[in-house]
């Protein structure tokens, strides 16, 4: 069985992040998504309401199971005995990041290995950053989110 894991801080999750989960879900056996607190991010959600918002939008995927965390994600992968860590890519800017956490999370673990997986072009171009910045200005994000999210935004109004 290879069990990957896709951290991040999902604040909120887009469909962005669910294209990454759902194609991950397809290459291997079992995939944990790993909610991140995140407390310096300030982050809209509560980890409790994230973790919540993730597993109601991967309710469809059976080999995808979410956790949320406030540990180094090294010390999560080693506990959890993961194979590789998911990351996905929009930019090159986001590659120069990714790169340097990947070598990080490497020295840290016994050597696990970071995956990219580029975005598709649909999903590009949006980010939680973006996201959030619609929604606290009045718009409308319910063509990035799936359904729980916009209804938890609706609830934060």
């Amino acid at each position: 069985m290879t069990t990957v894991i896709y951290p991040g801080t999902f604040d909120p999750i887009t469909y962005g992040h669910l294209d990454i989960i759902e194609r991950s879900a397809k290459l291997f056996s079992q995939v944990i998504v790993a909610v991140a607190a995140s407390p310096s991010k300030k982050p809209l959600f509560e980890l409790e309401e994230r973790v919540q918002l993730v597993e109601q939008s991967c309710a469809h995927l059976a080999n995808v199971s979410v956790m949320g965390f406030s540990d180094l994600l090294a010390n999560v992968v080693n506990q959890l005995n993961i194979t590789a860590i998911i990351r996905g890519m929009r930019t090159t800017m986001d590659f120069e990041y990714e790169l340097q956490l990947a070598h990080l999370n490497r020295a840290l673990t016994q050597g696990v290995e970071s995956l990219f997986l580029p975005s598709t072009e649909k999903w590009s171009y949006v980010s939680s950053t973006i996201v959030r910045e619609i929604f606290l200005h009045g718009g409308d994000v319910s063509h990035f989110v799936p359904a729980p999210v916009c209804a938890a935004l609706e609830a934060k109004k």
